[in-house]
């Protein structure tokens, strides 16, 4: 699925037929458009209210193109407090062909669209101004703390992507992410950080359609010792993820990832034994709801794999203003720290999520 085009402005009381700031996924092309584009109508009041969709939406495509969209489907949307509304535009009849081709941008605009792209974002906190471009930040995998029973202790991790350049060139499609994961054992006295894995990457990410989208990267991850007990992984990965509307915001994801090993592994020379050549991602979810996201890797070859399953809800539908959700995550395998990657684990942790 495409970032979210814009953000919507909205109001702190919506009188029930009043219009609520449209908020359309970005197709790739005006060619993927014609399979429908869904726009969703953000309801954070806390009443329900049935606001107007508009006949037409303007949007930019990913590859550039100017599209005039225009509603397939009934206008008035009742949404939820708190929740949101769904309608499918397409590209207008007459249109449609013009759309396809990018309107010719000169100097003076390629100018003023890096500039916003490439604004900074202030916040003025009791430590200070801290300011960063963050359009450019997105969540990448799940940001979490989990907790356990006796050696289950905490399972800690926070992950982020980053975009450094926002153009309708080549490099559009640059990423670096990094993912941390922490092993607390606080069922001991001393409650030690036992583990960690460390895993920057890059990749170049492709959207296919308006429902997929797909990568080819390189990953690291250590376990951030010196030489005597130093575990790297360098990978090569191909992935690509296929999106599911299966109606009333409900969704289904399938990712298949593919990958082979590279360079130096340190102590862990026969650590592709464990991990394997590739992995599988599941999940449904509802927009704004539940969501159970699986994924499963494996060795078949030597029969030693994992899987590890999440569950998640926005705590924000129960109406106390929280931004968090109520997280669970189980692991069973090989390898969920890379310290332990040659023993089989069992565990069972749960807790709150910044991102899912």
């Amino acid at each position: 699925m495409r970032p979210i085009l814009i953000l919507p402005t909205l109001f702190a009381a919506v009188p029930a037929a009043a219009q609520i700031a449209p908020v359309p996924q970005q197709p790739a092309s005006a060619q993927a458009a014609e399979a429908g584009v869904t726009v969703f109508f953000p309801n954070e009041s806390a009443a329900p209210v049935d606001p107007r969709a508009p006949d037409t939406i303007e949007v930019t495509a990913a590859d550039g193109s100017r599209l005039t969209l225009v509603r397939d489907g009934p206008a008035l949307l009742p949404v939820p407090a708190g929740g949101f509304g769904r309608a499918r535009y397409r590209p207008a009849p007459v249109a449609a062909a013009e759309a396809a081709v990018p309107m010719p941008a000169t100097p003076a605009t390629e100018a003023a669209e890096a500039i916003a792209a490439s604004r900074e974002q202030e916040v003025l906190g009791s430590a200070g101004t801290a300011s960063s471009i963050a359009s450019r930040f997105t969540p990448y995998r799940p940001t979490y703390g989990a907790f356990g029973l006796d050696d289950a202790g905490a399972k800690l991790q926070f992950s982020f992507a980053f975009q450094p350049f926002e153009t309708n060139g080549a490099l559009n499609g640059l990423r670096f992410a990094y993912t941390q994961t922490m092993f607390w054992r606080i069922d001991l006295p001393s409650g030690p950080f036992v583990s960690t894995n460390y895993n920057p990457e890059v990749f170049y990410e492709v959207p296919l359609t308006q429902d997929a989208v797909a990568a080819v990267g390189y990953s690291h991850e250590s376990n951030g010792r010196g030489a005597a007990g130093s575990i790297d992984v360098n990978r090569i990965y191909a992935r690509l993820t296929r999106r599911f509307d299966l109606g009333d915001r409900w969704y289904a994801e399938v990712s298949p990832q593919l990958w082979f090993f590279v360079g130096n592994q340190g102590v862990a020379g026969d650590i592709e034994r464990y991990l394997g050549y590739g992995q599988v991602g599941a999940a449904i979810g509802r927009t704004d709801g539940l969501k159970l996201q699986l994924v499963a890797r494996g060795n078949p070859g030597t029969g030693r794999g994992a899987g590890e399953l999440f569950a998640s809800y926005p705590l924000a539908r129960l109406g106390w203003g929280l931004g968090i959700h109520a997280f669970g995550q189980g692991f069973t395998g090989y390898g969920e720290a890379l310290d332990d990657y040659d023993r089989r684990d069992t565990h069972v942790r749960f807790g709150i999520a910044l991102s899912r």
